[in-house]
């Protein structure tokens, strides 16, 4: 039987019968693998989630105050004192940080415009232009997405693509999505962590976040935004690149990213209290 030079419906076609055979893979084939590891993803996560959500009511109502009961009965002076345990759990930035905006610097409610104009420095931040130039180069090594090709003008495509799907999973996110659903979108740095307990940490603050009124829950906005953003990046995004599978595979790149920075950001107010105690101590 001849060969047909058009693709059948399983996704295999080939288009040529020489010393090497060209294979094409249609849009159902190549998503195979990609769904196969969405499932993975997505039983990963609700099991994360529901061990994460058995931990939540006894972090849900941090106070940055030390209580009136912490303070010992007068009848127990005589008995050995031990030091009360630490209230305030979240290291606060005495001011907004350029490179990490979204690091908490007071537990207060943030109003709509507050959200909005966190979203707007988000984008523009040290960090997000960074990764942006960063990940620009990874991806023009690799080829991909292959639509854009190579040069400088594929470069600067890849760049301009990322900055407008961080702004797009920021403006979902931080503002759309955290002023709906009353959510919160900063990120509320620990004091002094582990290594182990701040990989947790960040891990965690994935798919849980605070609430406007300081409750935990799932992080609807955390999650959703980034969904959102790259399914408006199919927009621009090159045509043979607009798969279900290129989408849920950038999804995923975003959510791994977002812990990794986490992790950054659990460790900034540290890294600025030791920048800031040894430009103080400097000579003069």
């Amino acid at each position: 039987m001849p060969f047909s030079q058009e693709p059948s419906r399983f996704g295999i076609g080939i288009t040529e019968i020489g010393v090497e055979p060209t294979i094409q893979f249609n849009g159902a084939f190549s998503l195979r693998r990609p769904l196969c590891a969405l499932i993975v993803f997505a039983v990963s996560v609700v099991s994360l989630a529901s061990s994460l959500l058995a931990q939540v009511p006894s972090t849900s109502q941090p106070q940055t105050g030390a209580s009136s009961s912490s303070q010992p009965p007068a009848n127990q002076t005589n008995q050995p004192l031990t030091p009360p345990r630490p209230v305030a759990i979240y290291n606060l930035l005495q001011r907004k940080s350029i490179v990490f905006p979204n690091i908490a610097t007071s537990t207060e409610r943030l109003s709509t415009g507050q959200k909005f104009k966190l979203f707007v420095d988000n984008t523009g931040s040290v960090n997000s232009i960074t990764w942006a130039m960063l990940g620009s180069a990874v991806t023009q090594a690799d080829n991909a997405p292959t639509g854009f090709g190579q040069g400088w003008d594929a470069y600067g495509k890849r760049f301009g693509s990322a900055i407008a799907r961080t702004a797009s999973s920021e403006f979902f996110g931080t503002f759309v999505l955290s002023s709906a659903l009353h959510q919160d979108p900063r990120f509320y740095a620990e004091i002094n962590p582990t290594f182990m307990h701040a990989a947790k940490y960040s891990v965690k603050h994935v798919f849980i976040m605070r609430n406007d009124e300081g409750h935990e829950g799932i992080a609807w906005s955390g999650l959703g935004g980034p969904l959102l953003g790259e399914a408006l990046a199919n927009v621009y995004w090159p045509d043979r690149n607009r798969t279900v599978g290129d989408t849920l595979l950038r999804y995923g790149i975003d959510l791994a990213s977002r812990a990794g920075g986490n992790m950054l950001r659990e460790y900034w107010p540290v890294v600025l209290t030791k920048m800031s105690h040894r430009s103080a101590s400097g000579p003069h």
